[in-house]
């Protein structure tokens, strides 16, 4: 394989948050395992995450170079520090962000022009990079951060449009032309993907589903046998070229890599992993809302509540508020920290979360369902509580609770970015207690583990990511030659 491309040069251009930029590295990764040399095309602000986790790589590291291109933040009307979409607060400062992005096409057709790479792998929230690459004769294939079920419900959502059949926001409608019988509700849809108004929002998402059809392909970080059904739905139902080529994040393999694997780990980061070496099998639930959920006050006290209530051990991983500066956390109720000595540790920071599920001490993820997040729960055989916010997360929370039936929903309703949907701490202390105790739990965990077993199958030789993604490799490369 390796000989075969040896010349072939690979643009990634991952869309700037945590969650699309780190497993594009990791199939950046991936991609000079086979000999490719890859290039990542980033900003001055997220280049130093990248570099340091291309860094620690095992692999050619040589192999793999960051370019960076300016990011106009006050051509869009941006504040400083809204160079990643992490660092909103706001769901108000989207358009002008995403303004911001799409002024990135000239800086990277100047990249293309000067080092015309054989093949362009772009994030899906770039749908213009197939225009700019298109210019030059260079195939794009799109990254999709998101499952193959998410695809599909997207797709039937565009195509079907079942949320105009029901006669209020909260009556259940079946997407229709969908393996399985899979209902949601108005409430749990992006309002952008049912408006009938054209703005930014709406207009980025007619594009972005016009550059899967005109793409080279799409590459899914997923595995065949995970969600069997909707990779051939995609592919033979949709007619859409597509490879999986997931879990990507399990490229990394020492402890080094994963904890490297993102921004700097805190220093409560390190010392629980000590703490859980001190714990039972099954007996601590981690608890993670991904990078971009910011609850109010008033949520993460109920949370710290129902935690305190199940009588569970956790790690909770809490996005840092700035308004707490040095005077303690403020959201929590009195004396919780006190009580929760030695039973329970709060992370305010960076968490080395792949380390953390991995540990046999963790029995159960509370998760944002974010599809990294799930993935990464998924690989380590762990049961889930959902809890979606925005974006494609009520999706994949179908898929973990009704498709795959390894997860419990914690009972939110609402698609709210940021701040996501209210949930009270007895909500909070029931769903707790059944993902961690008792016959339903241990059923749901037999199944993550058999999940578990097939993830890490699939990326090892003769595995269905693995082939997956050496039949891409050797496409790409006969596409070059045939085009030299």
């Amino acid at each position: 394989m390796s000989s075969e491309v040896q010349t072939l040069h690979v643009f990634f251009f991952p869309f700037l948050a945590h969650g699309h930029m780190i497993p594009t590295v990791d199939t950046a990764k991936l991609f000079v395992e086979k000999g490719a040399k890859a290039t990542i095309i980033t900003t001055p602000f997220n280049a130093s995450l990248i570099s340091k986790t291309i860094g620690k790589a095992k692999t050619s590291s040589n192999m793999i170079r960051v370019q960076t291109i300016d990011f106009p933040s006050a051509e869009a009307g941006l504040p400083n520090g809204c160079e990643n979409s992490d660092s909103i607060t706001s769901g108000d400062l989207f358009p002008a962000f995403f303004k911001a992005c799409g002024l990135l096409q000239k800086p990277l057709e100047k990249l293309l022009l000067e080092q015309h790479p054989h093949c362009v792998v772009a994030d899906v929230l770039f749908p213009w990079a197939i225009d700019s690459a298109a210019k030059f004769g260079i195939p794009t294939l799109m990254f999709d951060t998101g499952s193959f079920f998410s695809l599909c419900v997207s797709e039937c959502m565009r195509v079907y449009k079942p949320y105009k059949n029901v006669s209020s926001d909260s009556e259940p409608f079946v997407i229709p032309n969908l393996p399985g019988e899979i209902k949601m509700t108005r409430m749990q849809v992006s309002p952008d993907v049912m408006s009938d108004e054209s703005h930014s929002v709406t207009t980025l998402l007619e594009e972005v589903e016009g550059s899967k059809l005109r793409s080279y392909g799409v590459v899914v970080n997923s595995f065949y046998e995970l969600e069997k059904a909707y990779v051939d739905h995609f592919r033979k139902v949709l007619g859409r070229k597509a490879w999986h080529i997931g879990s990507v994040s399990l490229c990394n393999r020492d402890t080094e890599e994963k904890t490297h694997r993102g921004m700097e780990v805190s220093s409560d980061a390190h010392e629980c992993l000590k703490w859980l070496d001190k714990k039972k099998a099954n007996s601590v639930i981690y608890v993670c809302f991904g990078t971009i959920t910011k609850f109010p006050n008033s949520q993460l006290k109920d949370i710290a509540m129902g935690l305190e209530a199940s009588g569970q051990q956790f790690i909770w991983v809490v996005r840092k508020s700035k308004e707490d500066g040095e005077q303690g956390a403020k959201w929590l109720p009195d004396g919780f920290e006190r009580r929760m000595e030695g039973k329970g540790l709060i992370i305010t920071g960076w968490a080395p979360q792949m380390l953390i599920l991995e540990h046999e001490a963790i029995g159960a993820f509370v998760t944002h369902c974010g599809w990294n997040s799930i993935l990464e729960g998924v690989t380590a055989g762990v049961p889930m509580v959902t809890w979606p916010i925005a974006f494609e997360q009520f999706f994949n929370e179908k898929l973990v609770t009704e498709v795959l039936k390894i997860g419990i929903p914690v009972g939110v309703k609402k698609w709210v970015a940021i701040v996501g949907d209210s949930i009270k701490w007895d909500a909070m202390e029931e769903v707790v207690k059944r993902i961690m105790i008792g016959e339903e739990a241990n059923e749901m965990r037999s199944k993550a583990k058999v999940l578990s077993q097939l993830a890490k199958q699939a990326v090892e030789e003769g595995g269905s990511s693995y082939s997956d993604l050496n039949a891409l490799i050797a496409e790409l490369g006969s596409l070059t030659r045939s085009n030299e």
